[in-house]
């Protein structure tokens, strides 16, 4: 299972962030012709594509209506949890839609300490009272925050995106764990609701890479998470262009595959449940039977 798939067409929806290849139509057929080989079954989550605010239950609604054509079965949202009542109403408009089962407020451009603010807070336990789950997306230096946030609200499922995103270097000249991330990682990990997703590591890249630069940052988190706690995402298309070609990058076809063998090799070779990995902790996470 695909924990973290994001979806997007800039001719339906409006996303101010995209640019050069990213700035094009990544839905149903470009999907399909980018599948896992050597898996039977595939199946994602959705995560929320960040298209304009106002737009969050619109994408939804578009996700929701490929949902079949693409294996989507389930979805994470876009909200906000800073907004008090609006948060609530927004939460509510939110689960008129039987496939949503979490949210995600995009804190990597917020500034730091927001989830730590009594409005977040109460936000989260709102999420988490309804059972939904919060994808944590920062910058390595904000991974504390979600740790205070964990503190805060320790019956919110919280699962750690792009493994906090730590600089990782390029194959020449690749970059060893910094001291502060496997700190701020490890910490992180003492709360038992927390996950970490085991993607996003190729866009940090810049799109090229390879497994001996990449893997000390995976021993890391299995060190830190260990096997029941660490799930496979692809971060398509995110992580599928290469950033070093001029004029915004290029579409690498086959990143997802590339990436989930990478990770399913590596489980191997650490003697971790592969399947754990890639596909019943991320079911398990977001309550999918």
């Amino acid at each position: 299972m695909d924990s973290h798939l994001h979806l997007w067409d800039p001719e339906v929806l409006s996303y101010p962030w995209l640019e050069g290849e990213l700035d094009s139509r990544f839905a149903v057929d470009e999907l399909l012709n980018d599948r896992i080989d050597d898996v039977d079954e595939q199946i994602a989550v959705f995560v929320q594509a960040d298209p304009v605010e106002k737009q969050s239950i619109d994408e939804v609604r578009w996700v929701d209506a490929i949902a079949e054509a693409t294996g989507v079965v389930a979805i994470v949202a876009g909200a906000r949890l800073d907004r008090g009542r609006k948060t609530t109403r927004h939460l509510d408009a939110l689960a008129r839609y039987e496939s949503v089962v979490g949210v995600r407020h995009l804190l990597q451009g917020e500034k730091d300490g927001l989830a730590r603010t009594p409005k977040f807070i109460e936000g989260a336990r709102t999420l988490a009272s309804r059972g939904w789950t919060f994808d944590a997306c920062v910058r390595a230096h904000q991974i504390p925050d979600v740790t205070a946030l964990a503190d805060a609200v320790p019956g919110l499922n919280i699962v750690l995106d792009h493994l906090g995103k730590p600089a990782v270097g390029t194959p020449d000249g690749p970059l060893r764990p910094s001291a502060d991330w496997l700190r701020d990682l490890a910490d992180l990990a003492r709360h038992p609701q927390v996950y970490i997703k085991l993607s996003g590591l190729p866009a940090e890249a810049g799109g090229v890479w390879d497994e001996d630069q990449l893997e000390p940052f995976l021993d890391a988190a299995a060190d830190a998470f260990g096997e029941n706690r660490l799930m496979w995402g692809s971060d398509w298309p995110v992580s599928s262009i290469d950033a070093t070609v001029i004029d915004g990058g290029a579409y690498v076809p086959g990143g997802r595959d590339d990436w989930c063998h990478t990770i399913a090799d590596w489980a191997e070779r650490r003697g971790l449940d592969v399947d754990k990995i890639l596909w019943t902790n991320g079911r398990r996470f977001y309550g999918i039977r």
